[in-house]
């Protein structure tokens, strides 16, 4: 029997605390740990072609729920968990004489040492898998990440709330699905998860619910993913939902052979309506001006939606531009993602060679000024003793049209706000420390937005607050950070409207 490597115990970066003896800490590491920064564990290793009766003994004797497989070379060709015994083992019957080769899982997502525990759930997240294991610099193994060393949160864990969007098969229970979302990402704000990291993880577990939904539906009406793209716009697009967020979505469809595009948008529009009220009934309110794949402008075909951004871009009003503002930010999320990457570098290329377009939408941004008063206050909508403040419509709704901008004037195809403000700037010639101050901005009032959104009495006003119970040191922070917004808003000014 091949002698593996032996796991030493993991130590909690938080706490000090002993992990137990599978490498489960027992408490909560901070996400923005670096994983190069975890204490070492040397991940248990066997040769790819080590039989898997010697796997599984291994796995059974150090108490862990992973081995890694390594070429002839050393380097990682495979990895074999316990969650694959059951369905790549025992029911295919295959002999535990055989290579574990035959039935490991390739290629083994990784990272390196410079990212964070943040990325790692992520990538956990999307990828659907337990376990990461960490590469240093010059790509050699160093340790591996389980997600119960990142979550030890009782019940409200990412493996709790991803069974649950997994599972689900009936309405009931793609609602309940997503009340654990909400659940799980209000317990992790209360734990004081930054908010980038919160955002982003509970995008991609929508994503997740929102593409079960579409094959739930695609099963009911007869129809074939390889036919569709579904489209996320706006927060969904951008993976910046918080725990207040509307639909917006669109869709892309095929014209079969012989069959007019109508009768297929008629077919396609079925479809979308069925998801959207799906989503509704999860807790994704409607959007309220349309902007949803169940509706005729939302339900296209490739060419069609080709020409309606040509003619957005070489045409539109300001007004228009600004309510299409939008879908400028798709994404995909389930079937024919290379449609939206066609389409996004299609869009960018015309963008480039379109400069009215571009001024345009700065000039329909720029009506819209941060609400500072010329001696730095906060112009607020008073009522009483209120001084009521929306943090999405004046804080990071104006960060976002000026990312945006940014990443379409120098061809910036991510989606992200925060890397639309590195990237972007970085291009336009902004010092670092200036785009920095606008990243921090974005990062601060959307951190205020998730621990206003946190207290479930906020739901009919989630984004506003009021100005007039902040101590001196959060009205001082919240001054700042549209002080920063206001030097995006002048760079802007600067490079359209002179």
């Amino acid at each position: 029997m091949a002698k593996p490597l032996v796991p030493q115990p993991l130590v909690n970066p938080v706490s000090g605390g002993r992990a137990s003896s599978d490498g489960s800490a027992l408490g909560t590491p901070h996400l923005d740990w670096r994983l190069g920064d975890l204490p070492r564990r040397n991940p248990v290793v066997l040769p790819a072609d080590a039989p898997l009766r010697d796997a599984l003994q291994t796995m059974s004797a150090r108490r862990v729920g992973s081995v890694l497989l390594l070429d002839a070379r050393g380097g990682l060709a495979g990895i074999l968990t316990r969650g694959d015994v059951l369905e790549r083992i025992v029911l295919p019957g295959v002999g535990l004489q055989e290579p574990s080769a035959r039935v490991m899982s390739q290629p083994v997502h990784t990272l390196c040492a410079d990212d964070t525990l943040h990325d790692a759930v992520l990538l956990m997240a999307r990828e659907r898998i337990r376990h990461v294991p960490v590469l240093d610099g010059q790509g050699q193994l160093i340790n591996i990440v389980s997600e119960r060393d990142l979550f030890a949160l009782q019940r409200h864990t990412l493996q709790h709330v991803g069974h649950a969007i997994d599972r689900a098969a009936t309405l009931a229970e793609f609602e309940q699905a997503a009340a654990a979302i909400r659940d799980y990402a209000r317990h992790l704000q209360r734990q004081g998860v930054r908010a980038r990291v919160l955002t982003g993880l509970i995008a991609s577990l929508n994503d997740r619910l929102t593409q079960r939904l579409v094959a739930w539906q695609l099963q009911a009406h007869a129809l074939s993913a390889e036919a569709m793209c579904w489209v996320a716009l706006g927060s969904e697009g951008r993976g910046e939902q918080t725990l207040a967020t509307d639909q917006d979505n669109a869709l892309i469809f095929a014209v079969e052979s012989g069959q007019s595009v109508e009768a297929q948008r008629a077919r396609w529009l079925a479809f979308g309506r069925a998801v959207n009220e799906a989503l509704d009934a999860c807790g994704y309110p409607l959007c309220k001006g349309g902007i949803m794949a169940g509706q005729p402008e939302c339900c296209l075909t490739l060419d069609e939606w080709r020409a309606r951004f040509a003619a957005w871009i070489e045409g539109g009003t300001p007004r228009q531009l600004l309510q299409a503002a939008v879908f400028f930010d798709l994404r995909a999320i389930a079937g024919r993602a290379d449609w939206v990457q066609t389409l996004r570098a299609e869009v960018l290329q015309r963008v480039r060679r379109t400069p009215r377009f571009l001024r345009l939408m700065a000039q329909a941004h720029l009506e819209h000024p941060v609400p500072l008063l010329w001696h730095g206050g906060i112009r607020t909508r008073r009522e009483g003793p209120h001084r009521w403040f929306d943090l999405k419509l004046h804080g990071t709704g104006l960060i976002v049209e000026a990312a945006r901008i940014l990443a379409l004037a120098h061809g910036v195809a991510a989606t992200e706000t925060r890397q639309r403000l590195l990237q972007g700037g970085a291009v336009a010639g902004a010092p670092e420390a200036e785009v920095q101050d606008w990243v921090a901005a974005f990062d601060h009032l959307q951190a205020l937005r998730l621990a206003h959104q946190v207290d479930p009495k906020e739901d009919t006003a989630p984004n506003r607050i009021d100005v007039a119970t902040l101590d001196a040191v959060a009205a001082q922070s919240l001054k700042a950070a549209l002080h920063a917004v206001r030097t995006l808003q002048q760079r802007l000014a600067l490079d359209y409207l002179r």
